[in-house]
């Protein structure tokens, strides 16, 4: 993969979204507009139930987990399936660019969102007094491996959506139900549903910011294992399914 081919494919993905700042202004405002509200409504106050932690601090790692998911999987698919549907990819296809160069340009590109919507998070969480995370190089690694995961799970999804138009509701199809029973939103009591959140990757990413965020904890082996697990699995079925062509196969 030629360096300077990549840092051009980044560039492009950059200068592309920022260029449409509608797009860009709600990729960021929506997560902050989630914090207040439940900063309103929950408070800061240390919750027994939340671990000693206080609401904002749980709220501060779910919501940070959410931008990276909304950016690299939901974002991603309906963007490669607008371009599939428009013929971009096609013409793509047709150029020198290497495949490889390609999604490497969208994953990096996905990543400096990533760190940009989690950076708004920690500021509004210090303008609201939550403690900063306690483990920077965990968090970091966590957000590494979840981006590039979540990113093969969007292109894995976008391979079976047939038109753009039908990409927002499968990608939410998928991506919704999830966000609910992983406590994305509110803390889930049910043994039985956090076992089954545990087999998919939402969960096992937010348990590994809150490590990091709030409860000064390591890494938590299985649920890296987890995320890493789904990212390899979207990963082969992108790398088996992936059209380039508008038309079905």
């Amino acid at each position: 993969m030629s360096t300077r081919m990549l840092s051009h494919q980044i560039r492009y993905e950059q200068l592309s979204f920022w260029r449409n700042p509608q797009s860009a202004a709600f990729t960021f405002v929506f997560p902050v507009i989630i914090f207040v509200i439940f900063g309103l409504v929950f408070g800061n106050k240390p919750d027994h139930d939340m671990g000693g932690i206080t609401p904002l601090q749980y709220y501060s790692a779910t919501i940070a987990a959410y931008s990276v998911m909304g950016a690299c999987y939901s974002q991603l698919a309906i963007t490669l399936a607008l371009r599939r549907q428009t013929g971009i990819l096609k013409r793509l296809r047709a150029t020198p660019l290497p495949a490889g160069t390609y999604f490497g340009g969208l994953v990096v590109h996905c990543i400096v969102l990533c760190i940009i919507e989690v950076g708004i998070i920690i500021g509004m969480g210090a303008a609201y007094g939550v403690t900063p995370p306690h483990r920077w190089f965990e968090m970091i690694v966590t957000l590494i491996v979840g981006a590039a995961a979540f990113c093969s799970l969007g292109v894995a999804v976008s391979s079976i959506i047939s038109n753009a138009d039908a990409a927002p509701a499968v990608v939410q199809f998928v991506f919704f139900p999830l966000m609910f029973i992983s406590g994305t939103y509110f803390q889930i009591t049910s043994h039985g549903l956090n076992h089954l959140a545990d087999v998919f990757p939402v969960r096992p990413f937010n348990r590994l910011l809150l490590n990091s965020f709030a409860y000064d904890k390591g890494f938590d082996a299985q649920a890296l294992l987890t995320l890493i697990a789904w990212g390899v699995l979207g990963g082969l079925v992108a790398v088996r399914r992936f059209r380039w062509d508008p038309r079905p196969e």
